[in-house]
């Protein structure tokens, strides 16, 4: 099985994008087109994979407690570089770039939530 793709709720699609452009570019992701109310992100040349909307329930897009979603990056200057576009976006940081556990080699990763409180990870390994 594989994801098709994520979606995350906005309050303002349009208003997320600066947030969004930042952090998905710094690891090659572009935006497509918007659509029906739709703005999905994915690989130069791939398949959208992430897609940004207002919830269908017509209700405030919140975050899930517990919820997380994590993209995987090619190298740590990646991680680095979409953890401070998402910092310097507005996104609040959850845990600055570094191993984890802090003793590790193998998963290097970086935390931050966005505007709504959705959280994101970002690794390499």
């Amino acid at each position: 099985m594989t994801i098709g793709y994520i979606t995350i709720g906005a309050h303002d699609v349009e208003g997320s994008l600066p947030f969004f452009d930042k952090v998905f570019g710094a690891f090659g992701y572009e935006r497509g087109d918007p659509e029906g109310g739709w703005v999905f992100y994915g690989p130069k040349g791939g398949s959208p994979c992430v897609g940004i909307c207002r919830p269908h329930d017509g209700q405030e897009a919140r975050a899930g407690n517990g919820i997380m979603i994590a993209f995987k990056a090619d190298t740590q200057d990646q991680v680095k570089a979409a953890h401070a576009a998402a910092l310097a976006a507005g996104g609040a940081d959850e845990g600055p770039p570094g191993y984890r556990p802090p003793d590790g080699t193998s998963f290097y990763g970086a935390y931050f939530r966005d505007a709504v409180g959705n959280k994101y990870c970002v690794y390499a390994t």
